[in-house]
């Protein structure tokens, strides 16, 4: 059996995705929001809101505080001579190998909120998909992006 993967993501990656977490749950907030407001014109149960308000609540729990770390000791990666190995996943892990002579181009990625916290993800396109590497730092990004693409473009040659 093949080893796990040694390299981890930033540590920076948790309050980056407590917070993208925390922003996403407003979204959640509209179904109680939504039966408070139908209360006030029809005759519904108040225990019902009372529910919905306390899934809002564990789904915030949940997703705020208990998931990032999890999500961060589960995400590795590594990216070899003739292939990129990655790990990922809480419930259910799912490992990819993305052969080398696959790759058509690396790029890195950073939206408003990854650039606070100086961190960037690394998408790697094969033809079929795109592959993700999420919060690293941005050095460690950009060094990681030239390094594949420099292998795959070794690999490609061969």
């Amino acid at each position: 059996m093949r080893l796990e993967p040694s390299q981890f993501l930033s540590k920076k990656a948790l309050p980056l995705w407590r917070l993208q977490a925390f922003f996403e749950s407003f979204f959640v907030a509209l179904f109680p929001l939504g039966y408070g407001v139908m209360l006030y014109f029809f005759d519904f149960p108040y225990w019902l809101l009372w529910v919905l308000i306390s899934v809002y609540v564990l789904y915030v729990v949940l997703t705020v505080l208990i998931l990032p770390p999890l999500r961060w000791k589960r995400w590795r990666y590594d990216v070899l001579a003739d292939e990129i190995d990655l790990q990922r996943g809480v419930f259910i892990v799912k490992r990819t190998l993305v052969p080398m002579s696959r790759v058509q181009h690396v790029d890195t990625e950073q939206g408003p909120l990854s650039r606070k916290y100086r961190l960037a993800d690394v998408s790697i396109s094969t033809a079929a998909t795109v592959h993700r590497i999420p919060s690293l730092t941005m050095e460690v990004a950009d060094e990681l992006r030239d390094r594949i693409a420099e292998l795959a473009a070794v690999a490609e040659d061969e």
